[in-house]
């Protein structure tokens, strides 16, 4: 089994095998024409969420903790955040602040 290294990289962290980059430039945002993505939408609750495909997803708004039932690890992101979520993830969203996202599926 091949060991997992831990990226010093203070702008991402990556847990659940979720990455999270705080604060991504314009230039990067406009580079992979997040404006151009769908949008998604939900109010404040508890949502189960099972993702068939990888999904990268850029907040507008909003405050979202992730929980796995295979872990006990939580993940946190809101506005202003780009989330990259594992094909294969079977997960709990616990929204407290309603969610606005720019989304795309890579297979």
């Amino acid at each position: 089994m091949a060991a997992e290294a831990n990226s010093s990289d203070s702008s991402c962290s990556s847990n659940l095998n979720i990455i999270v980059q705080k604060n991504p430039s314009d230039s990067q945002l406009s580079e992979l024409g997040i404006k151009s993505w769908p949008k998604w939408g939900c109010s404040p609750g508890k949502y189960l969420l099972k993702f068939d495909a990888q999904e990268t997803c850029y907040l507008v708004r909003g405050k979202v903790k992730v929980y796995s039932k295979n872990t006990s690890e939580v993940v946190e992101f809101g506005a202003g955040d780009l989330v990259v979520i594992p094909k294969g993830l079977s997960c709990t969203w616990d929204v407290s602040v309603a969610v606005d996202k720019h989304y795309k599926f890579d297979g």
